[in-house]
């Protein structure tokens, strides 16, 4: 009964209420993050086949598997961050503008924000199946749209490029709304007087936007590429559901990698060893992204 006693000397009756109604969630935290997250970790130092699972130690023969592998260094990282960049540059720069666009009343602003805010409520899976059939070499709306302006259609998802764009296109579809609506709201935030000032100035609206509008904007800004950064890197369903990372594994990103390498060719010493190695790669990724933010807040100060 000590510990008992020990438990209600610390704690009082209003934060054992509290440890009560987070237990369930802490629980569903350990069981669905924590325990898989230690099963991948010694599953990565073992030699673990799903057909033959020995499960015998290797160290770190699996990483280092990983980082030699030609396909990792030359297809699937490259691929990773050019769609990380290229995804996150061109949300950024459209959300950007709807943002401006929205910020002015006009008619029908709320149904128009309505309108744009619609991608957010359509499952990834679903808006790259929609994409699928849409540019289809046999029967797609493009290549009838293409041949009808007097155009040649062409096998869209056969094309390294051209698939890479499409996933692309999918990818900032979906995500443009999203910081759309955070930029807006922090346009929103801004104080108006030094927009006043500039008015009675005469600055020109290209002026004002750089010289006032970034500056001020620019913790949101960086907010919304670090998150936005950190979930790019671990896309999955979109490539899945659009080219499975082909042709021939040109499009294929990290987490189709690390998912086929697992679940595929059932290596799950190797799969997980990937999936890790992705994530210390996020990790580093991050870490300098929020040291960029925290050096622009202060710069901002």
């Amino acid at each position: 009964m000590s510990w008992r006693n020990a438990l209600r000397n610390s704690f009082g009756e209003q934060q054992r209420f509290m440890l009560l109604l987070i237990a369930p969630a802490v629980t569903l935290l350990v069981l669905f993050q924590a325990v898989p997250i230690f099963i991948g970790g010694s599953a990565s130092f073992r030699d673990w086949m799903l057909t033959n699972p020995k499960k015998t130690w290797v160290g770190l023969a699996q990483y280092i598997s990983v980082l030699t592998d030609p396909a990792f260094l030359e297809i699937v990282l490259p691929n990773t961050f050019l769609f990380m960049f290229a995804s996150v540059t061109i949300s950024l720069a459209f959300g950007m503008a709807l943002a401006l666009a929205l910020n002015r009343p006009f008619r029908a602003q709320k149904v128009v924000q309505t309108i744009l805010l619609l991608p957010l409520m359509v499952a990834p899976v679903i808006a790259a199946i929609m994409m699928r059939w849409m540019f289809n070499d046999q029967f797609g709306i493009v290549n009838v749209v293409l041949e009808t302006l007097g155009g040649e259609p062409r096998a869209w998802l056969v094309d390294r490029w051209s698939a890479f764009a499409i996933i692309v296109l999918t990818d900032c579809w979906l995500w443009i709304p999203w910081f759309a609506l955070l930029l807006l709201a922090g346009l929103q935030s801004l104080p108006k007087s030094p927009f006043e000032a500039a008015a009675i100035d005469g600055t020109t609206p290209w002026r004002v936007f750089r010289h006032l509008t970034v500056p001020m904007l620019r913790p949101v800004i960086i907010v919304c590429i670090v998150i936005r950064s950190i979930d790019a890197f671990r896309t999955f369903d979109i490539v899945w559901a659009l080219t499975g990372g082909g042709p021939a594994r040109q499009t294929e990103l990290f987490s189709i990698y690390a998912y086929e390498t697992a679940f595929v060719f059932l290596d799950f010493g190797k799969g997980s060893a990937a999936a890790i190695t992705g994530g210390l790669i996020i990790l580093v990724v991050g870490l300098l992204l929020y040291r960029i933010l925290d050096h622009v807040r202060k710069v901002s100060l």
